[in-house]
């Protein structure tokens, strides 16, 4: 936990007690089914709770942003996202049922209202949204298509709405084929940390 209020210092109470509840939550679905990689416990809050928090470092959410979370597995990057920005809309989709079992669970626990939750694929989702945001879950050209009629021309944010993408290593043949607009943040510019030295957050603009 002491990494997460490393870079963020001014989280709330609530939120503290949130983030802090994570790593039990976790720990407690792990036990039961491999929501999360058992040698990736051991550096849960660097490895996903400040991985998805990196999409902040890109994206300030304003007050009422929409924000579908595709191929969320155990719940990353949309719950730690969903603590950071409370006033957000999040919904959380993944083609595996018993992982939205357990992302669905940890909402409750933690009480966030801002949640929901779905077991379907990104292709079936008939709502529009500002921002699509992910971790690796295929190539980028393969997950425009699935995506590319989910985002509402409404814009609120800094950046026109988008996809927010997480993903590591050399990016420069999966984007050159790509017509959308798009821009690459290394996460290594915001966090010290040696896993963060080839991560990034993709950016694609949409509308």
């Amino acid at each position: 936990m002491d990494i997460v209020l490393k870079y963020f210092p001014n989280l709330t109470p609530k939120q503290i007690q949130q983030f802090e509840a994570l790593h039990e939550l976790y720990a407690s679905w792990n036990a039961k089914i491999n929501v999360i990689s058992r040698k990736d416990m051991d550096s849960f809050y660097e490895r996903h709770v400040l991985h998805s928090l990196g999409i902040t470092k890109v994206m300030d959410f304003q007050e009422g942003t929409s924000v579908l979370d595709v191929g969320t597995g155990g719940g990353f990057p949309g719950i730690p996202l969903a603590i950071l920005f409370p006033t957000s809309n999040f919904l959380l989709i993944d083609s595996i049922g018993k992982k939205i079992k357990v992302v669905k669970d940890v909402a409750e626990h933690l009480g966030l209202t801002n949640v929901s939750t779905d077991y379907q694929r990104a292709e079936h989702v008939k709502q529009s949204f500002d921002f699509v945001v992910s971790r690796a879950v295929t190539r980028m050209p393969a997950f425009i298509e699935w995506v590319e009629k989910r985002f509402s021309n409404d814009c609120r944010n800094d950046f026109p709405n988008g996809i927010l993408y997480l993903k590591g290593g050399d990016l420069t043949q999966e984007l050159s084929g790509i017509d959308y607009h798009h821009n690459s943040f290394d996460l290594a510019d915001y966090f010290e940390e040696d896993f963060f030295e080839t991560k990034k957050v993709v950016y694609v603009q949409m509308v």
